[in-house]
């Protein structure tokens, strides 16, 4: 049913929890969202450079 009220498939939810899939800016603001949370509560931006900023 989450998938559904996301406009997306099973597959890409569970993907996103296995940690192999990243989901466009749309999805994860979708799924913010839904939880009433941050984005960046749930996903985290992994850089290889730690120093790049």
């Amino acid at each position: 049913m989450f998938a559904k009220i996301l406009g997306v498939t099973r597959q890409t939810i569970i993907a996103i929890e296995n940690n192999k899939y990243n989901p466009t800016l749309e999805l994860a603001m979708k799924i913010s969202c839904f939880f009433r949370v941050l984005v960046e509560d749930i996903f985290l931006l992994e850089d290889e450079k730690t120093d790049a900023f």
